[in-house]
């Protein structure tokens, strides 16, 4: 799993958000998606396989502007996840 920010521009209230989540949600790969526009950026959660590419050009086909993305790897974390 790995964990994807993406930096957008031209969100600018709730509806912003909802948008720009269901078009990376229909993503190949994509697990979970949270928006935020006061931070300007979309956090992903997605399969190793998933296409950052896809994700940027869904976004800017919505009409956002698609600024930097980081990737890094992701473990879920829960109340049992310290144990092995």
């Amino acid at each position: 799993m790995q964990k994807i920010t993406i930096e957008v521009e031209g969100m600018h209230c709730g509806m912003c958000e909802t948008h720009v989540n269901d078009v990376v949600r229909r993503v190949e790969g994509v697990k979970k998606v949270t928006s935020s526009h006061m931070k300007g950026r979309t956090v992903v959660i997605a399969e190793d396989g998933a296409d950052p590419e896809a994700m940027r050009a869904a976004i800017a086909a919505k009409g956002y502007g698609v600024g930097e993305m980081q990737s890094a790897p992701y473990e879920k974390r829960g109340l049992f996840s310290r144990r092995k």
